[in-house]
Formats: C-alpha cells, structure tokens, sequence
C-alpha cells in the first residue's frame, strides 16, 4: 500500500478541513458525518480500519484529523492512528467510545490524540473538534501536559 506522506507545515488550509471519520456503526457514522458536513469540514466516512487506509491512500489532500471509534473490528482507534502517524506524523487523533471514560487508557504521551465521550452533542463534537484543529503545536503540548 502506497500511502501520500502529508505535513501540516507543508500544506496550509485555504479551503474546508478533512476529516477521516471512522466508526462501524452505519447510523452513528452517518449521523456524524452529517453534523460534521453542515459544520464545514470534507467527511472521509469509512467503517473500519481496512476501509480507511484505503480512504487515506486514495486522498489527495492532506487529512487534518482521524475521528475514530475506540473499538472498531479488528483493531483499535488509537492503532490506526499509529499506522497513520507512519505516514503523518503530526496528524492529529480524536478518539471517541461509548463504553465510559476511557481517556486515561490512550497511550502516554497523548500529544495530538484527544478523547471525547459518547453520546456527544453536535455542540460538543464542533467545540472539541475547533479547539484541537485550531490550536498550534506548542499550546497543545502546554495543555495536555496539565
């Protein structure tokens, strides 16, 4: 597999951001998509991690973040954001479950990997989604060291 090697440096936005959305459940991933879309940003919907990787490898443009369910069907959300990050290695990683607060169980150091519960509102999904997109790399660093 041929994946495009992206930097955030190398690439600034002049138009919508893209996310990588991945979750398994058909009715939460459309659900997602559609808050994201009429939030502005490009949806890349893919229902696994197969699906993806094979997503990822056919964009063209950089991928701004990986929305991911914490389980999905052979691997976790934060292992496909470590073979992602091979190839992206500022890419940026919002995990999401439904199965309580997981935030302390994704990996240390969490640099540019960001937890959000579900059920989420539309506000809160936009809200955690501006605030980890806007914010550069050293405010970030400064935030989630404590």
């Amino acid at each position: 597999m041929k994946l495009h090697i992206y930097s955030s440096q190398q690439n600034p936005h002049s138009g919508p951001r893209t996310i990588l959305l991945v979750e398994d459940e058909p009715f939460v991933r459309e659900a997602t998509r559609t808050i994201l879309e009429s939030a502005g940003f490009e949806v890349l919907p893919a229902e696994d991690g197969v699906a993806a990787l094979k997503l990822y490898e056919e964009t063209l443009g950089p991928v701004d973040l990986l929305m991911t369910d914490m389980i999905l069907p052979g691997r976790t959300g934060e292992d496909l954001g470590r073979e992602l990050r091979l190839y992206s290695p500022s890419l940026k990683v919002l995990v999401t479950s439904g199965y309580g607060n997981v935030d302390e169980s994704i990996e240390k150091p969490r640099a540019n990997t960001f937890f959000l519960s579900k059920p989420y509102s539309r506000r809160d999904l936009v809200a955690k989604i501006d605030e980890i997109l806007s914010a550069g790399p050293l405010h970030q660093i400064a935030r989630q060291a404590g």
